[in-house]
């Protein structure tokens, strides 16, 4: 959110981690909801990890379990990208024109 990039920055400061605020394209203003890449990418593999059962709820008492956790979905979803076909509706459109 643009209202709080500033309080994100200085607390990152004080963490010392460097925060990247993705700022929007003033081309874009005026034309309705308009996705930022950077956010769009994280929003869909935060989507897609929340399809994994164990990680749509916090049962775990330590953090690194729940990061072995979040780790383990995410080689679960590159696995799956990287040797699952394509999907059939590429092949629908292609036979529909």
């Amino acid at each position: 959110d643009q209202g709080f990039k500033d309080e994100v920055l200085i607390h990152g400061a004080l963490l010392d981690i460097d925060v990247e605020v993705v700022r929007r394209n003033p081309a874009d203003q005026g034309k309705g909801f308009v996705p930022q890449p950077k956010r769009w990418i994280v929003e869909q593999v935060n989507g897609t990890l929340m399809l994994h059962r164990r990680l749509a709820r916090e049962y775990d008492h330590r953090p690194d379990t729940s990061a072995s956790r979040v780790y383990w979905a995410s080689i679960a979803n590159m696995t799956r990208r990287l040797t699952e076909p394509a999907p059939t509706w590429r092949d629908a459109l292609e036979l529909a024109t």
